[in-house]
């Protein structure tokens, strides 16, 4: 089999090569550029004021880019990765091409071989396709992005970076877990839209529950009228009554509603205020039954 033959002629392949190389890394450079400064124009548009010129524009491109209501900024940004990785990608196929050409490869032959060649890597390699595939879809659908609270099955947690290939969250606990797209097969996404919250506030079996109802209801009225934590209300806090009843324990529960991923420390303020108020009234927290063990005949 002969030798495949190469043309190198002195100094004109050369100087092809190095410019071929030169405009590739300069056109990189141009675009990547252009899209992370139109990234950051997009952030700093969505963060002017609602009603504004600059709002309303973001809120036009985020819907047209298939963005949901207040997710200009994840969404773009998301787009924004997706769009470099295929953008570094075909611009180092097109690159090699070039400089094959250069050196007089026959690139019919080496085209058809990569097809045939590409026909059989995707047989033994679909779990990469289908995680490439699972990746660009999530992205263009805006499933989740980055600083997003997601639960993916097994494991729930931060969204710290996003690839075609991998997601990257953080659980509670700081541990880093690496995810396949092509393995999510359902998503559940706390950080769009809003969030609830819900507060449990147990108290003893015979307490006055007349008592109790007028208590929280004194501080689900002193929560909403507290300017502080209003601005992170989308609606007044509510009592909903009773929520389970055990032999030692009535559970009243409170419900809130915030803006995405905000309602942690509101939780944790109104339980306190809610044990504090019922606290201060005599009612009295659930009865510890008695431990006795198991005496069998």
């Amino acid at each position: 089999m002969a030798l495949l033959a190469l043309t190198w002629e002195w100094p004109t392949t050369f100087i092809y090569i190095v410019a071929t190389i030169a405009i590739g890394v300069a056109a990189h450079l141009v675009v990547s550029t252009l899209i992370r400064r139109s990234t950051a124009r997009m952030r700093r548009m969505a963060a002017e004021p609602e009603g504004t010129l600059a709002f309303r524009a973001a809120a036009a491109i985020g819907r047209s880019t298939g963005a949901k209501p207040g997710r200009t900024v994840v969404h773009t940004t998301a787009i924004a990765r997706l769009l470099r990785s295929v953008w570094s990608f075909t611009l180092v196929i097109i690159v090699l091409l070039l400089i094959l050409s250069y050196l007089g490869v026959p690139l019919s032959p080496f085209l058809a071989s990569a097809g045939i060649g590409g026909v059989v890597l995707a047989f033994g390699a679909q779990s990469l396709i289908k995680d490439y595939l699972s990746g660009i879809a999530m992205i263009v659908e805006d499933q989740y992005g980055v600083g997003d609270q997601i639960n993916v099955g097994e494991v729930t947690g931060t969204v710290e970076d996003i690839s075609l290939r991998i997601t990257k969250l953080r659980d509670v606990q700081g541990m880093i877990w690496y995810v396949r797209n092509g393995e999510i097969l359902r998503v559940g996404n706390v950080s769009q839209g809003y969030s609830t919250g819900l507060i449990d506030v147990p108290v003893a079996y015979d307490a006055d529950l007349t008592l109790v109802t007028e208590v929280l209801n004194s501080v689900v009225t002193e929560v909403s009228e507290d300017n502080d934590i209003t601005e992170l209300l989308l609606e007044p806090p509510r009592l909903l009554g009773v929520e389970s009843i055990t032999p030692t324990t009535v559970t009243m529960r409170i419900l809130i509603k915030t803006p995405a991923n905000k309602h942690f420390a509101l939780v944790r303020d109104i339980r306190e205020r809610a044990m504090a108020a019922l606290s201060a009234a005599g009612v009295q927290g659930p009865a510890v039954l008695p431990y006795s063990p198991y005496s069998p005949g």
